[in-house]
């Protein structure tokens, strides 16, 4: 007689828990930086090059930010989920697939901690 296994085990979660913490302080360092880089405004020295230059690098400058901006947005993002992630560890639901409720293999989570679905459940989309 098999019994399906219905929740990660407290152990299970406790490595769970130090896997998404240690990846949580890496995500806010990176976003710190893209902040920083976002608020700094980099002049290098070419306020009397030619106009058509001085426009493309204007331009240039205006999709950098936009880039980094996006960067920015995709890593908060990004820690919103894994807060989510520890979230689901407190109340015991962590792992458990939102679309068929098994578990989610731990492989999975080792590589994307925040997942909500199983790979079964991605295929499906």
């Amino acid at each position: 007689m098999s019994e399906e296994k219905m929740r990660y085990s407290d152990e299970e979660l406790d490595e769970f828990r130090q896997i998404i913490l240690a990846k949580i302080e890496k995500a806010e360092a990176d976003l710190a930086v893209l902040k920083e880089n976002f608020a700094n405004d980099r002049n290098n020295g070419t306020d009397d090059t030619s106009p058509t230059f001085k426009a493309f690098e204007e331009g240039s400058d205006t999709m950098s930010k936009e880039a980094n901006s996006q960067l920015a947005a995709r890593q908060e993002k990004f820690i919103r989920d894994l807060h989510n992630a520890i979230n689901r560890i407190e109340n015991k639901t962590y792992g458990i697939c939102r679309v068929t409720g098994k578990l989610i293999s731990k492989d999975r989570l080792r590589l994307v901690p925040h997942a909500t679905l199983s790979i079964e459940a991605k295929n499906r989309q």
